[in-house]
């Protein structure tokens, strides 16, 4: 196989990489958007201005990020309310 075959399947094997990796985790900024953008699709509400089940789902793995000061979590690690709230987030 040439040489350059070879770089190119490389480069392509390395994406893929990238891509699956990419899915596998979240960062800390994807879930502050995450959060805000249910903030606006549901205010907090009641005298305790609590927040709606999806940016409270979101909110615990986010302050535990900045308590450990990490930058990314995996996905597996949300409970299914956050996950599908983050995934309703990035699909819209």
């Amino acid at each position: 196989m040439p040489l350059w075959r070879q770089a190119l399947q490389g480069h392509y094997a390395c994406q893929a990489r990238q891509v699956r990796q990419r899915y596998m985790f979240v960062s800390i900024q994807e879930l502050e958007a995450a959060i805000n953008y249910w903030r606006n699709q549901s205010p907090a509400s009641g005298d305790a201005l609590e927040l709606c089940a999806e940016a409270s789902a979101l909110a615990k793995p986010y302050a535990m990020m900045i308590v450990q000061g990490s930058a990314r979590i995996p996905l597996d690690v949300l409970d299914e309310t956050a996950r599908s709230a983050l995934k309703v987030f990035l699909a819209r």
